[in-house]
């Protein structure tokens, strides 16, 4: 998942500033290179650092990253600030979440904000941060409560919180990963099912609730952007009764427990041919490009997750495929594997007050893009998903010139 927030001089309108998120550091390499050719602020936000098996693979994340900024590509970004969660053995506070920054060269006064001392501060140099990140002043995180997700043993999920000041404007970038589907029977078996009430129940503590985390009252409000893997999903009961309108289904229960173990449906003609098996992870239809035709708009319907937020927070017209679950296999850059039904997990979202940076009159088209990255290769599980603007200079102030263009020095 990406986010672009773009800086530009009115003599150079292709440069500006990227704030993206991505599942993996393999997809954060792939984002930073994407970029390259334009934004002065690259924000990457991954899940997942170190993998599924990051025990043995977290030795490797800052070797990568080390690797990274010492590349050709990323000579121009002479600012950098890296925040990865690494440390898998502190079960109460372990998110293995990664927020990257990368700061251009031509940007001046660039300041981020001390949650400790409450005040902005320059950024200079480089700086990787990782194991403990609790005690660092400039971030905040936390883990969302294990009585959230009570089936799943040891939940990962949480959030990670900076906040910036450029072209004298003040943001909030966030990094937030939430629960998942643990299983298609159980997501289908109610309308919504319960696992979105998990996930609007932990988004809400973080936009809702008085007195807690990005709208609280410790600090002054500024616009945020939210971007991660929400694990938003279609609305599984309705999904199957619209693929499935003319077939019968059989239920297939276990012989201890009687707890359903599979769903066929088939179609009542045609050799009475299976159209959907569905079983705790298993999603097996039988066309699976009906979610790639038209970049899957027709199932924008039962993505509905969102809808008891839309006053809190906003996003853009969505305009590519389903961000999950592709195969990872890479020579199948296109495929969906046959896990779960496909969705839009990987999302930005924004306040209404940051809705309003990125829609000013002065960001023509061509300056806000919404999309994916890498559609027709291999990037994991997950596409990355990116939004990219033009933030002018002083923007966000109430009486700023909206034809005012940042002055890059």
């Amino acid at each position: 998942m990406t986010i672009d927030i773009a800086e530009t001089t009115p003599t150079d309108p292709g440069q500006g500033v990227c704030v993206a998120q991505c599942r993996s550091p393999t997809s954060l390499c792939s984002c930073t290179l994407y970029f390259m050719t334009g934004p002065h602020f690259i924000a990457v936000h991954c899940q997942e650092v170190g993998g599924k098996n990051y025990e043995a693979s977290m030795s490797h994340v800052d070797c990568f990253v080390k690797e990274l900024l010492s590349s050709d590509a990323m000579k121009e970004y002479n600012r950098v600030r890296v925040y990865l969660d690494e440390n898998y053995k502190s079960q109460e506070h372990f998110t293995a979440l990664g927020s990257c920054y990368f700061l251009h060269e031509s940007l001046k006064n660039i300041q981020q904000f001390d949650f400790k001392a409450k005040k902005f501060k320059k950024v200079v140099g480089k700086e990787i941060y990782s194991d403990t990140l609790e005690s660092t002043p400039m971030l905040e995180k936390e883990k969302f409560p294990q009585d959230y997700f009570p089936e799943c043993k040891w939940s990962r999920k949480g959030f990670i919180r900076t906040r910036w000041a450029l072209a004298d404007c003040a943001f909030d970038l966030v990094n937030i990963h939430l629960f998942h589907d643990a299983s298609n029977i159980l997501a289908w078996e109610k309308s919504p099912s319960v696992y979105s009430g998990t996930r609007q129940k932990a988004l809400a503590l973080q936009t809702e609730h008085p007195g807690l985390r990005i709208t609280d009252q410790r600090f002054e409000k500024v616009p945020y952007f939210v971007f991660g893997d929400f694990n938003f999903r279609l609305d599984t009961r309705q999904v199957v009764e619209s693929l499935c309108s003319t077939a019968t289904m059989q239920t297939v229960r276990l012989g201890d427990t009687n707890e359903v173990d599979k769903l066929i449906f088939r179609e009542s003609e045609n050799d009475r041919k299976v159209v959907l098996q569905l079983e705790k992870k298993l999603f097996n239809y039988i066309n699976q490009d009906v979610f790639r035709e038209n970049n899957g708009t027709l199932f924008l319907q039962f993505d509905s997750e969102l809808s008891c937020f839309k006053e809190r927070l906003h996003e853009l017209e969505i305009s590519f495929p389903p961000s999950y679950p592709y195969s990872e296999d890479s020579s199948q850059g296109k495929q969906y594997m046959n896990t779960r039904c496909p969705a839009w997990c990987d999302r930005v979202l924004m306040s209404a007050t940051a809705k309003d940076l990125v829609l000013k009159p002065e960001n023509e088209e061509k300056n806000l893009v919404y999309d994916n990255i890498g559609p027709n290769v291999c990037m994991g599980d997950h596409k990355p998903v990116y939004l990219s603007f033009r933030l002018t200079t002083g923007a966000g102030k109430a009486n700023a010139n909206k034809h005012k263009c940042c002055n890059v020095q």
